[in-house]
């Protein structure tokens, strides 16, 4: 047992050359950083998922609780004359053009297609579904979807570091030129919006609005930490070595070795500190099991981890 600890301790250049563990960061790297085809693809399928939720549910029952599509879910009310996607592609070239004024053109950028994507997908799904009542007959299931589809969707696009346009120029312009606390602030114009909403269709569906508001924050932040969620393992075993092997060589990570003692069997120990992916954290428990059957594994979960191979500290 001595031996093997004094094996896991010696520099990793003995267990992996250089060039291997380079290798290894590379391939951690590419597997937790998106390609612009996978990017574009992800941001298009927030987009798409916020769109069908719009179309489907929020405007059929007036659910406007938010952001540029509750402001285009009254426009339309007062103005039916025009369809909610033409209050979307107005509201959202005015945000775009105020973003070009005051804003750096390539920060603004990607909000900029978000924004007019948006637009463009909601044109399209109310001319593929040209909705204008229920389709379920069930307003609280309406609403359930109403809050569930944009969520996920802006779940992936947040995940991805983009967001859906909209409102988030309008907070990128407070952030840059006022000391107003963005977050109350776009609350407030949430609000104001909900507020507007129980004016102008009722206690109902106001009140409905005001669960969705509250809703949407909790499940946004719950799926975001669930498509995070990474696991945090630490082994004691036998066979350190070949652990810390299977590690860096097989799964692309890295490890941090620590020193321990047995409080029962008075023994010096290594311990093996790696974040994982939940299905890398179970092809390590598989291996672990395999070659050291009496080995001791903790697994704990973690929402959000920062550094090398995951997301920068920026």
């Amino acid at each position: 047992m001595d031996e093997q600890i004094e094996a896991a301790v010696e520099p990793v250049s003995e267990v992996v050359t250089e060039d291997e563990e380079a290798r290894g960061e590379k391939l951690s790297q590419k597997r937790m950083a998106y390609s612009f085809p996978q990017f574009f693809v992800l941001l298009n399928v927030g987009l798409i998922l916020t769109a069908v939720a719009l179309v489907l549910f929020k405007t059929p029952n007036h659910l406007a609780f938010g952001g540029t599509t509750g402001f285009a879910i009254l426009f339309n009310a007062l103005i039916p004359a025009l369809p909610v996607s033409v209050y979307m592609w107005i509201l959202n070239a005015v945000l775009v053009l105020l973003g070009v004024i005051f804003l750096d053109r390539k920060v603004v950028l990607w909000s900029a297609f978000a924004s007019f994507a948006l637009s463009g997908y909601t044109s399209l799904f109310e001319w593929l579904f040209p909705v204008t009542q229920s389709i379920t007959g069930d307003l609280w299931l309406d609403v359930c979807f109403a809050v569930l589809l944009p969520a996920v969707g802006s779940a992936i696009v947040f995940d991805i570091g983009a967001s859906t346009g909209g409102t988030d120029i309008l907070a990128m312009i407070l952030r840059k030129h006022t000391d107003i606390e963005i977050g109350k602030a776009l609350f407030a114009v949430d609000v104001a919006v909900v507020v507007a909403a129980i004016g102008l269709f009722g206690a109902r569906v106001g009140l409905y609005c005001v669960l969705a508001l509250i809703g949407k924050t909790f499940v946004v932040d719950g799926f975001i930490e669930s498509i995070r969620q990474r696991k945090v393992c630490q082994v004691i075993c036998s066979r350190p070595r070949d652990v810390e092997e299977f590690i860096v060589k097989k799964l692309g990570r890295t490890a941090t070795l620590q020193f321990g003692w047995g409080a029962f069997s008075g023994r010096r120990v290594v311990i093996l500190t790696s974040v994982l992916s939940r299905r890398e954290a179970m092809k390590l428990r598989l291996f672990v099991r395999a070659t050291d059957p009496g080995a001791f594994i903790t697994v704990t979960s973690s929402s959000e981890i920062i550094g090398r191979g995951f997301r920068g500290v920026n």
